[in-house]
């Protein structure tokens, strides 16, 4: 399971589980409840995380009527459920992760009011369904919202209004075009956004400020403008690769940004290297057309304390070789760790 394509980090102290899913165990059975009778049918409720339910890989067509009361993680992933009704869950009310991911759930199905009296809800998977709108009335104390690989084509404004402590939001692999105004209103503490995938012929406007990892990769840019990435004041990582970026079509000034860490442009169509802040760390530009390494990319000025911070270049696949880097690079890029070329 990728669960987006971002990892899941599991924090043992407050008993979270281990282990996201029994299926190919070498015996399911030994991690049954000592009272199977309060299990739901086709489901697994290990002792060792009581609160725990997995009903994952099961070919369900329904959420199991009335887990647990106490069930805080409910794994439904690859299972064939097309709705989630409001009664379901509505005596699960301490539920912190709900995992539906590979599912079926279709349109504006996975409703926002089945959830938003669920004040201990910190994680919802729903990646790989056929969802065509994002859910409303998601409860604020929500963390993670993971809606990669769905059917959503639009985001509306207030969409995400109340959600003040979500940190991760996945729309990849969706049919976004466009973000209208107020679209991302309320995420005042957003930390990862993953637009990758979709239908953006531009880098959509009305960012969340606080972002700090932006990925992109994948849509159809045209090119950058020069305030492109204006207001993310706290950018560190920036992924686009794979979006079909010339160099004509990026500006001097489309990365100029102190807080940036890494940036990610391989799988383009690059013929000299980009102007970047000497602040970067890691650049990927592997699989391009890049025939000219310009200093003046790293370093725009010169003198004992103009260089590069840089620690990782990756040029491989390109059209040019070790040979053909100009001989003073090493005066600009003295901390450089490894170039591949």
């Amino acid at each position: 399971m990728d669960y987006g394509g971002v990892p899941l980090w599991v924090n043992r102290f407050l008993g979270e589980p281990s282990v996201m899913s029994l299926k190919d165990r070498l015996d399911p059975h030994r991690y049954q409840a000592n009272n199977p009778e309060s299990c739901p049918h086709r489901c697994y409720c290990p002792i060792q995380w009581p609160t725990a339910l997995y009903c994952d890989h099961n070919a369900l067509t329904s959420v199991p009527y009335s887990p647990p009361e106490d069930t805080q993680y409910l794994f439904l992933q690859s299972n064939n459920i097309t709705s989630l009704p409001s009664s379901v869950l509505a005596k699960a009310m301490d539920l912190r992760w709900l995992i539906l991911d590979h599912n079926q759930v279709q349109g504006d199905l996975l409703a926002g009011a089945a959830l938003q009296n669920h004040t201990e809800l910190r994680y919802l998977f729903a990646n790989h369904n056929r969802l065509s709108a994002v859910p409303r009335g998601l409860p604020a104390g929500l963390r993670q919202l993971r809606l990669a690989h769905n059917q959503i084509s639009s985001i509306s404004a207030g969409t995400f209004q109340g959600l003040q402590n979500l940190t991760v939001l996945l729309l990849q692999g969706n049919r976004l075009q466009t973000i209208k105004p107020k679209g991302f209103t309320g995420l005042l503490n957003l930390e990862l956004l993953d637009l990758g995938e979709n239908r953006f012929k531009s880098v959509p406007t009305y960012l969340p400020p606080s972002v700090q990892q932006l990925y992109l990769s994948g849509n159809n840019f045209s090119g950058l403008g020069e305030s492109s990435f204006a207001g993310l004041e706290r950018l560190k990582y920036l992924r686009l690769s794979r979006c079909g970026l010339q160099s004509a079509g990026i500006p001097p000034e489309a990365f100029n940004m102190s807080t940036l860490v890494e940036l990610d442009l391989s799988y383009n169509r690059l013929a000299t290297t980009p102007t970047v802040p000497t602040s970067l760390q890691y650049l990927y530009l592997e699989a391009n057309e890049i025939q000219e390494f310009k200093l003046s990319s790293f370093c725009p000025g010169e003198g004992p304390l103009s260089y590069s911070r840089m620690r990782i270049i990756r040029m491989d696949g390109n059209k040019m070789s070790y040979s053909q880097l100009p001989l003073d690079w090493v005066y600009c890029l003295r901390v450089l760790q490894n170039i591949f070329v």
